[in-house]
């Protein structure tokens, strides 16, 4: 038995053997030529045919995908239709250049002109890459990239993996995900979330696991166990047969209260929130309406899409968060895609120093939509960091008929002046994501940092102590609405700590409710100072994980 160790991303243990994604297609010979007399206008030919057959394979899959992964794979196969690169590779057969060679320099290009647009159009250049490597096994008579098929149930190895290779996965034969490559936002992160998959991302050593290897993967721990013992192989199996449910209130065993809450981005996020029993949204991330978008849309048209999330909670509670535009998020008409470093530059609350207008549409926005749902809307801001700052929003919000305004803590120093903070707002919530990061120095992006881009950190817990007892001291809520919510050990710990309510994937609800039913307030608390004092991420999960029962 060996374990490897990586980074948690989606919460959950499965186990399963091993089947390992295929080697990415590999880049054509760079001085792969055509062959003399060979017929240029054929060999074009068989470039579009074999774009075509790529493009109906991806919308093939498409109609049968799960959920965003549909919606994934239909953005892969409108890239396929797209002609601007078939056209530029057929260009290139005109010098010689052999056909995977020039489909292989061509999107290349389109990539790199992708990319200098910036925002949704950035995002599209990974889209390119698997195209190409689709298009390239086409013509070189390779199966195409993408998961293998295998009737009994397994674990998925791989270096990393694809939008249009996650978005495939079947969650009734796929168990869980591992890649040695990645981060806490890769595409592998978000969509096991959304499948509901356990994850690890960011764990090299998975590269030597050979296929057919039973492995049981933890993807709350970060870790993944090679041939587990059969009384664990049963215990896993036996859990994961076992049905949850969540009976609509979040307490621990003494009765004490933590609301349980989803995060939402979407109608179909609040669907799903809705289903599973949510006691509201504690966070609603609005940027959907945006992020494809060359102009700032509208205002009606904001309102009609954030009523579509709302009337689902009419009655209760659903926290909205204000456009968290920058860093990975770049808006063409509102962010600087030049900034040298996004992350600590103009993003969140900070653009309405720029761009007053655009926060206060949205505001009116919200408010309309608040209105007609007959919800209770919350409204915050994100990135906030002064006490300033903090009642500049809630005036804004004020103004536009919006009276619970709170903020996002994410930056260590809204949380080291709490005090100041909360005597402006009418909550805090606490996006662990972004705190964590920005605690540790550790780019939320870079695989290379991931294990210190961990919540269980004891610097990142602290604060979020300071912010809960800052908010219990003025009788101010104080939520999490980060990942780390959804880590049922973690969401014992973040009890213990203060914190009043947990927002988290819907799928995670029912696993962190069964947890927190099983320990008291004061045990949470114990629990909590063990991680607080524990000398890294690891120490302090192993500490407290050690005395939970597993979901």
């Amino acid at each position: 038995m060996a374990v490897i160790s990586g980074v948690g991303v989606s919460p959950g243990r499965a186990v399963g053997p091993v089947v390992r994604m295929p080697e990415p297609v590999g880049e054509p010979a760079p001085d792969a030529r055509l062959s003399d007399g060979a017929d240029v206008a054929a060999e074009g030919a068989r470039i579009a045919d074999a774009a075509e057959q790529v493009r109906a394979d991806l919308e093939r899959r498409a109609a049968t995908a799960h959920g965003e992964g549909s919606a994934v794979l239909e953005a892969t196969a409108l890239m396929a239709a797209d002609p601007t690169l078939v056209t530029a590779a057929q260009r290139k057969l005109d010098d010689g250049i052999a056909p995977a060679r020039a489909v292989w320099e061509a999107a290349a290009e389109v990539a790199a002109m992708l990319e200098s647009l910036g925002g949704y159009m950035a995002e599209r250049a990974r889209d390119v890459g698997d195209v190409r490597d689709r298009i390239v096994a086409v013509l070189d008579g390779r199966p195409a990239p993408g998961v293998p098929e295998r009737a009994e149930p397994f674990v998925l190895t791989a270096r990393d993996l694809a939008p249009a290779d996650t978005a495939t996965l079947d969650p009734s034969t796929c168990l869980a995900l591992v890649t040695a490559e990645g981060g806490p936002t890769s595409h592998t992160a978000i969509l096991a979330r959304a499948l509901g998959l356990p994850a690890v991302v960011a764990a090299p050593g998975i590269s030597d696991v050979a296929e057919s290897t039973v492995v049981l993967v933890d993807g709350s721990g970060g870790t993944v166990e090679t041939d587990p013992s059969p009384g664990d192989i049963d215990a896993v199996r036996a859990a994961a047969a076992r049905e949850r449910h969540f009976d609509g209130t979040g307490r621990t065993a003494d009765g004490t209260r933590v609301q349980l809450l989803a995060n939402v981005g979407d109608p179909k996020g609040a669907a799903a929130a809705v289903g599973i029993g949510a006691e509201g949204v504690g966070l609603f991330r609005t940027e959907f309406c945006f992020l494809d978008r060359a102009e700032e849309p509208s205002v009606d048209e904001q309102a009609e899409q954030y009523l579509a999330v709302l009337e689902p909670f009419k009655g209760r509670k659903v926290v909205v968060r204000t456009l968290d535009a920058g860093a990975d998020k770049p808006l063409p008409f509102l962010t600087d895609a030049d900034e040298a470093n996004p992350a600590l530059g103009v993003r969140g609350f900070r653009t309405a120093a720029r761009h007053p207008d655009v926060l206060d549409h949205q505001l009116e926005a919200i408010a309309r939509a608040a209105e007609r749902s007959g919800a209770e809307v919350w409204v915050m801001a994100p990135m906030i960091s002064t006490a300033s700052e903090a009642a500049s929003f809630v005036a804004r919000a004020e103004a536009h008929g919006l009276s619970s305004a709170g903020v996002m803590v994410e930056v260590p120093a809204a949380a080291l002046t709490a005090d100041a903070v909360m005597e402006h707002v009418a909550f805090a919530s606490i996006g662990t994501n972004d705190l964590t990061q920005y605690t540790m120095a550790a780019d939320r992006l870079l695989s290379g940092v991931a294990e210190l881009n961990d919540p269980w950190q004891p610097a990142a817990l602290r604060l979020v102590r300071l912010t809960a007892q800052a908010g219990a001291r003025q009788d101010r809520p104080v939520g999490v609405c980060g990942e780390a919510a959804a880590d049922p050990a973690l969401a014992v710990v973040l009890a213990g700590l203060g914190v009043t309510s947990l927002s988290m994937t819907p799928r995670a609800i029912p696993d962190v409710a069964e947890v927190l039913l099983s320990v008291s307030i004061d045990e949470c608390a114990r629990l909590a100072q063990l991680a607080v004092d524990a000398p890294d991420a690891r120490a302090a999960r192993e500490a407290v994980r050690a005395q939970l029962p597993t979901p």
